[in-house]
């Protein structure tokens, strides 16, 4: 009864403001939701965490290379390696329900959270407020015993990291997953479930806790239409608190990926891919530090990328017009493992040096110049990124160079000589200790007067 109410009072809601919409700016059509501008914070933003959090994270498990969130849905698989952990550490009795009450989360504090992501350089957050095993980390009418207030932590633990993370000055944002996995309403009914349980919690939380960022997935078994995506677009980007700055991404449906929706985006992709950056609309990579997005306890440091390899990725990534959204796994007990703690502070103390060269840049008309260099421009200069120390002298090809070229070393305070030459742009790196060179895994170089 409580849930065909819920779903009797949105529709209700819906309605009015479908009323509403046909007079606003955007219509429920891809054409007019498409034609929306995406909000300039998240291009100049560059860089964003993400979090995957929840039940999951308790068994934190799954085989090599295997996404650990996914444990339930694997665990069904009574011939997988999931399951055969699940039965040989927990017992084959035990449902996927009963580790609920151990997500306790005991240990979770948001503004020590909140700290490391401003330490990281991070410029945004986005948060599974729910994933595909529908529960939820506020305390969502519509999940009754099945969210983070009635069961495990009985705290708002969304509630209190969102509160954390503005209070630093990060916009924040969350991801939702359309579909849910067992739910028996998501089985029977699709349209219910729509109706009177998916639509009522995504409206829940923006006007809740008004995100600078709505993320859903699960979209791909279904199109756009069943989910109402158009329809819940134009409240957002009508009507909703967080109309003039919300920004959305393509997961709207089977039909939608990289073609409707706000920004673009790929999973441990190929980092933008062959299109031309003039053919690209605004797009995101998001990845794991290692091969899952939940905590993986199966995951060795083998499994970790290295301090420069992030680094160079968030360079590559933003060369070619992307965000990078890099994603950590906390414990069931709410900690975020060291290692990705350490991660996470080595690429800010590379921001913190190197910041000019990533926020707020654009791309350049060549991204890269070799193997080793990278481009972006921002104002009046070009950056020229190169991932490894060029030694004595930087030869860089691309730009044509005015007889008023300088060049510098960013987080160094003396001029460097340069000289245009046929075979390119020469530039003369000075001799530097280990101790005197401005960062490690990658070098700017600030070039003015070029094109």
């Amino acid at each position: 009864m409580r849930l065909l109410l819920a779903g009797v009072a949105f529709m209700t809601a819906m309605m009015a403001v479908g009323t509403a919409c046909a007079e606003g700016q955007y219509k429920a059509a891809w054409d007019s939701i498409d034609s929306r501008p995406i909000p300039a914070w998240f291009d100049e933003a560059k860089f964003g965490i993400f979090i995957h959090w929840g039940v999951y994270s308790v068994p934190a498990w799954g085989p090599k290379g295997k996404y650990s969130e996914w444990y339930w849905h694997d665990m069904q698989n009574k011939n997988g390696e999931t399951w055969k952990f699940h039965a040989r550490t927990y017992g084959e009795k035990f449902q996927y329900q009963d580790f609920a009450p151990m997500f306790k989360a005991e240990m979770f504090d948001p503004a020590q959270w909140a700290d490391i992501f401003a330490r990281s350089g991070a410029k945004y957050i986005v948060l599974t407020s729910k994933h595909h095993e529908g529960f939820c980390l506020w305390p969502s009418a519509q999940s009754w015993n099945w969210n983070a207030m009635d069961v495990g932590p009985h705290r708002d633990v969304l509630g209190d990291l969102t509160e954390a993370v503005k209070a630093r000055g990060i916009k924040m944002g969350f991801y939702y997953s359309l579909y849910e996995w067992f739910n028996p309403l998501f089985k029977s009914d699709i349209k219910r479930y729509v109706d009177a349980h998916m639509l009522p919690q995504l409206k829940d939380l923006v006007e809740r806790y008004k995100p600078d960022l709505v993320w859903p997935d699960g979209e791909w078994d279904l199109p756009s239409d069943v989910w109402r995506s158009t329809e819940f677009l134009t409240w957002l980007y009508n009507e909703s608190p967080v109309r003039d700055e919300v920004v959305v991404n393509d997961r709207w449906g089977k039909d939608c990926r990289s073609a409707h929706g706000g920004f673009y985006t790929t999973e441990y992709g190929d980092v933008g891919g062959d299109k031309k950056l003039s053919e690209r609309r605004k797009w995101e990579e998001c990845r794991g530090i290692g091969a899952s997005f939940g905590y993986n306890r199966n995951e060795t440091v083998d499994e970790y990328a290295k301090p420069a390899a992030l680094v160079h990725l968030l360079i590559e990534t933003v060369a070619k017009g992307g965000n990078l959204l890099l994603d950590i796994g906390p414990t069931g007990d709410g900690r975020i493992p060291v290692i990705m703690q350490q991660r996470l502070l080595e690429i800010g103390d590379w921001l913190k040096v190197n910041g000019e060269a990533i926020y707020g840049t654009r791309p350049w008309r060549e991204t890269k110049d070799g193997e080793s260099v990278r481009y972006t421009q921002k104002g009046g200069a070009v950056y020229a990124i190169s991932l490894a120390w060029p030694g004595s002298e930087l030869v860089l090809k691309a730009p044509k160079a005015s007889p008023s070229a300088t060049a510098s070393l960013v987080g160094y305070d003396k001029p460097l000589e340069c000289r245009a030459e046929a075979d390119g742009l020469h530039i003369e790196v000075p001799a530097l200790s280990i101790a005197e060179v401005p960062s490690q895994y990658a070098h700017v170089f600030k070039l003015t007067g070029v094109e």
